[in-house]
């Protein structure tokens, strides 16, 4: 097939006319300078690792409205899609039998996720992590996201934006680019500051105040000297004090949102419906908040956890001239492709009403989105020239001035019977703002705690 017959969101990424790092989204207004009035409060929840189709490719066969999601395709009531293992056969999508996750299982590191995309047919899944990758969750296992989901506008092709794991994805957001990062290694971690510097730089240089909430250990300890930075320890907060900042309308310009990484984040071998319980609540206080007409918060997840997802990721701008730390052995790739997709939810009373945007997209997006409302200089040639998801929003008219009405978060009881059935403990909070012992794929946030001295 010619590129010229692929449709618009796969083809090569042209290189002409590219915004440079430093530039302003807006050059003949000065960097700082506020545009949408209608936001003055964005908030971004970033969770763990799952894949569109892992979480939402069921949407269009069981929510009203949604049938036009690229999701999964189903016939005769059942997914047709599938991998083959490797005698061969083939693995079709099934509905998990609970909301418990195996340990570590399956893989979404840097070599997995490049034998995951099988040169661009995604039929590598089982045979880089085993069946388990071919698992999905739906309505019944997550109707708080699905009630999302019904309501507000969804990305069908929003990647994540390295075929990597969690600390090179996360780095895009906050910087543009993983600066050599393909791992979840915590000495490369803490030798590797950003290229560019962060969006907390940009934040600081224009007076934009944030916030970081967390449950477990803030975000920006990915990056050297972040938490320590002048300034930045009165910005980090336990997300106990989030609740109590949202409701008395002290929402900063800038929020991110960190779940536990052991119980709610959703990651292997969490019980997903412990962290639907938290976005719920998270987005319960956001919706009721004095700040929420003025407010816009991006519902993402981190990459796909080596689940599977059957739009193969086009290729990207690179960010810099830094080639990812390849060792030896590793598969040689570089950061000119996105990674797999991952749901997007745009929750905002001026998101436009059931909009599916086919905009290809990244956290990138997310993070030119931010540099657009306060003009400030891009980072990287990626985050430079990312979609700013201004598709997803309508300012003639709120379409959400009041919340709609939403499922509640389910109740874990049944969950976790089915888990035990399973042979299956999932690690549960020991209460709604804390976690619980250190379990499983998770470990390596716990050594990032100790190595930084965040607690």
């Amino acid at each position: 097939m010619t590129a010229g017959a692929l449709p618009a969101w796969a083809r090569p990424v042209a290189h002409t006319h590219l915004r440079r790092p430093d530039s302003l989204p807006f050059p003949h207004l000065p960097a700082g300078h506020a545009s949408m009035p209608e936001i003055k409060h964005i908030v971004v929840l970033m969770m763990e690792n799952h894949s569109f189709d892992n979480f939402l490719g069921m949407v269009p066969h069981q929510v009203r409205g949604r049938e036009t999601l690229d999701g999964l395709t189903v016939r005769r009531g059942h997914p047709v899609n599938y991998n083959r293992d490797i005698n061969g056969h083939k693995v079709f999508a099934r509905h998990a039998t609970s909301p418990c996750q195996l340990n570590s299982e399956p893989s979404q590191a840097w070599d997995a996720s490049h034998q995951s995309f099988d040169g661009g047919r995604n039929g590598g899944f089982v045979r880089a992590s085993g069946p388990s990758a071919m698992l999905y969750w739906d309505k019944h296992d997550l109707p708080f996201t699905y009630s999302l989901a019904k309501h507000f506008p969804i990305g069908d092709r929003y990647f994540c934006s390295v075929l990597a794991p969690t600390y090179p994805n996360r780095r895009f957001f906050f910087a543009g680019t993983a600066s050599g990062m393909i791992t979840t290694s915590i000495p490369i971690t803490l030798a590797t500051p950003a290229a560019n510097g962060t969006i907390y730089d940009r934040f600081d240089a224009h007076k934009i105040s944030y916030g970081n909430y967390f449950q477990q250990i803030p975000s920006w300890a990915l990056f050297p000297g972040v938490p320590s930075a002048p300034g930045h320890l009165a910005r980090q907060h336990h997300m106990a004090q989030f609740y109590v900042d949202v409701a008395a309308g002290r929402l900063p310009q800038f929020t991110f949102v960190d779940p536990h990484y052991f119980t709610t984040s959703q990651e292997t071998p969490q019980d997903i419906q412990v962290g639907e319980q938290f976005v719920a609540r998270v987005m319960h206080a956001l919706m009721n908040a004095p700040t929420w007409n003025r407010t816009v918060i991006f519902l993402t997840w981190d990459e796909n956890g080596g689940y599977y997802d059957h739009v193969p990721p086009p290729r990207a701008i690179k960010p810099d001239s830094i080639p990812p730390m390849i060792g030896p052995g590793g598969v040689h790739a570089g950061y000119d492709r996105y990674g797999f997709r991952v749901p997007i939810i745009v929750v905002s009373p001026w998101a436009r009403r059931g909009y599916v945007s086919r905009v290809v997209q990244d956290h990138t997006s997310m993070t030119a989105f931010i540099q657009r409302k306060w003009n400030l200089p891009a980072m990287t040639f990626r985050d430079a020239n990312a979609d700013p998801m201004l598709d997803y929003f309508d300012f003639s008219r709120p379409s959400f001035a009041k919340p709609p009405p939403l499922a509640p978060a389910p109740p874990l009881g049944p969950g976790i019977a089915a888990c035990h059935a399973q042979g299956i403990n999932p690690p549960l909070p020991t209460s709604p703002t804390e976690g619980a012992t250190p379990a499983g794929g998770a470990a390596h946030w716990t050594a990032l705690a100790r190595a930084t001295g965040i607690s």
